[in-house]
């Protein structure tokens, strides 16, 4: 049955995932007049995030700091040195953004650990919204490949370049995955959920893999939207089409969770995309409205595609005036 969030001057939307996807629909989401809250994954093992996490055990930091540079209020030259990280040059630091240093320390600091760490940077660093940690602990993203092969860690898994059948998270204490309160107060509240865009095993489906948050998700009466991948990914999707995109996240949820999904259906112009530079796309994802409707969703397929530096990317702007739409906030 299809779900229609509630019609109400500033609607609750709560957006999942993490990468990069996820700062390109906060940035443009933070100049409508909505209630946003960002619940961003905590499974990240790669980059600087990969190594503060080996070195001191905290959860990896750095979704968390583009989540909250996406939705603060402060000059851009603070903001910039929230971001800036040092080069090969500085040996000890090298790699390194100040901002996952400034959240490593944070957390160390504060008993409640990640999550109410971020909560005093977002008062630090006036963010428009809330931005929550998807667990209080670090995660481990683990697969299972259609050879019937296993791996954990997400960097891992990737770098296999095999067909994904399905993955789950752990804890690296062994404990059962758990978001906190605030996080499933956030879904159930919602007047809409935001899946995306994101890498579909590594990005999204680490946060819904959390078994509190899968079945907040599915119990919620919000309406759950899914921007789908313009590109399919290496290792990861792989000839997909949309269809197939939102089967994988159904599948993995256990009932048909998705309510209305928005592709590009924009053609990318040949020869655009520099490939040595986004070598992880392969192809642009296959539309697929048949195979859509008969997972019941409701299907917006329009021009959502930012030609930028020979790389391909939502227009964060378009999307979100879609997602107002959804709403009943068009002029927002």
């Amino acid at each position: 049955m299809m779900k229609i969030g509630n019609k109400r001057k500033n609607p609750r939307i709560v957006v999942i995932g993490g990468g990069t996807g996820l700062p390109v629909i906060l940035n443009s989401l933070r100049k409508k007049n909505t209630d946003i809250t960002a619940v961003v994954t905590v499974a990240d093992d790669g980059g600087s995030s990969g190594i503060i996490r080996d070195y001191i055990n905290v959860v990896p930091p750095g979704d968390i700091r583009n989540v909250l540079v996406s939705l603060s209020d402060l000059p851009d030259v603070y903001k910039k040195i929230f971001q800036y990280r040092f080069d090969s040059k500085d040996q000890f630091f090298s790699g390194h953004a100040i901002g996952n240093l400034i959240i490593a320390a944070l957390s160390e600091m504060d008993e409640g650990g990640i999550f109410d760490a971020v909560q005093k940077l977002s008062k630090m660093m006036k963010t428009q919204g809330n931005v929550y940690p998807a667990s209080n602990t670090s995660l481990v993203l683990n697969a299972e490949f259609s050879d019937g092969s296993t791996l954990a860690g997400e960097a891992e898994i990737t770098a296999a370049k095999k067909t994904i059948k399905q993955v789950w998270v752990t804890t690296t204490d062994g404990t059962e995955p758990e978001a906190r309160q605030e996080v499933i107060d956030a879904i159930m509240q919602a007047d809409q959920i935001v899946l995306g865009p994101g890498s579909l095993f590594t990005s999204i489906l680490p946060n819904l893999m959390i078994k509190n948050v899968g079945q907040a998700l599915c119990n919620t009466n919000a309406e759950v939207v899914y921007i789908c991948n313009i590109m399919t990914q290496k290792g990861e999707t792989e000839l997909f089409s949309d269809a197939d995109h939102v089967r994988v996240l159904n599948t993995h949820l256990g009932q048909n969770a998705i309510n209305t999904v928005l592709v590009n259906t924009e053609p990318i112009p040949s020869n655009y995309m520099d490939r040595q530079k986004y070598d992880e796309y392969l192809y642009q994802v296959r539309y697929d409205f048949k195979g859509l409707r008969e997972q019941g969703c409701r299907v917006i397929s329009d021009n959502f595609l930012l030609l930028r530096n020979h790389g391909v990317f939502h227009d964060g702007d378009r999307v979100v005036d879609e997602l107002m739409r959804l709403t009943g906030q068009m002029h927002l």
